[in-house]
């Protein structure tokens, strides 16, 4: 697909709630500190003057290593809930829809153009870049499709099926059921298409429908890179 017409550039961050500061890593640094100035104390009588007088800087530098794990581990506790936080907002949210990437250039619109109907979106991206099924539902094509390259069809029930096309690899199978969020494939340039994109389309009851005020009615701006979980 054409990537001329580019609005802009526009950089989606998602972003997961951080649950508030824990007290764990001011524990676990008193703790650690105490241990070490405790060890410190009871190996005075092997050390000559010389250690002696430098042991302020070598129980600085322990303070500051020691200061440092503990920061370390908070932060991968911190990351460990956000994980975890994201994980439960989609399962409480069957509903939910997502974007289908976190970083393109809103490229091209759905519509006709030179004299043939276009009937979906183009989100140009780096070659590799992962792309996400919008909503939870059944794979129900995952290979080549002409002009469409390597392409990833879902259907979601009640009508409605997604299309993303032009991948370069596809990693989900036929008949899979995937979540909203759920990586299906990575944006190539395969099939009919001039430079690394996701062509994206919207069906309902197999007839393609304009995918940015569709998908504005379920909480997501394809143009502003918005969705109700990750945000702006």
């Amino acid at each position: 697909m054409d990537e001329r017409s580019s609005p802009g550039r526009y950089r989606g961050r998602r972003r997961v709630p951080v649950a508030p500061r824990s007290r764990y890593a001011a524990v676990f640094t008193t703790a650690v500190i105490g241990a070490g100035v405790v060890a410190l104390g009871t190996g005075t009588t092997f050390e000559d003057a010389k250690l002696d007088q430098d042991r302020p800087a070598t129980l600085g530098g322990l303070t500051a290593a020691l200061e440092d794990r503990a920061e370390a581990a908070e932060r991968a506790s911190r990351a460990d809930r956000g994980t975890e936080g994201m994980a439960t907002s989609i399962a409480e949210a069957p509903d939910l829809w997502l974007l289908p990437l976190t970083d393109y250039s809103y490229s091209s619109a759905y519509g006709w153009r030179w004299g043939r109907m276009h009937a979906g979106v183009d989100l140009a991206a780096p070659q590799g870049t992962p792309i996400y099924a919008m909503h939870a539902g059944t794979v129900v094509l995952s290979q080549w499709e002409g002009g469409y390259g390597y392409a990833v069809i879902i259907d979601h029930g009640d009508g409605v099926k997604s299309l993303y096309a032009h991948t370069s690899q596809l990693l989900v199978s036929a008949g899979q059921e995937v979540s909203a969020g759920e990586r299906i494939a990575l944006v190539g340039n395969t099939g009919y298409s001039f430079g690394p994109h996701l062509h994206l389309e919207v069906h309902i009851n197999d007839a393609p429908v304009e995918p940015i005020a569709w998908l504005n009615e379920r909480d997501v701006d394809i143009v502003d890179v918005t969705d109700p979980l990750y945000g702006s």
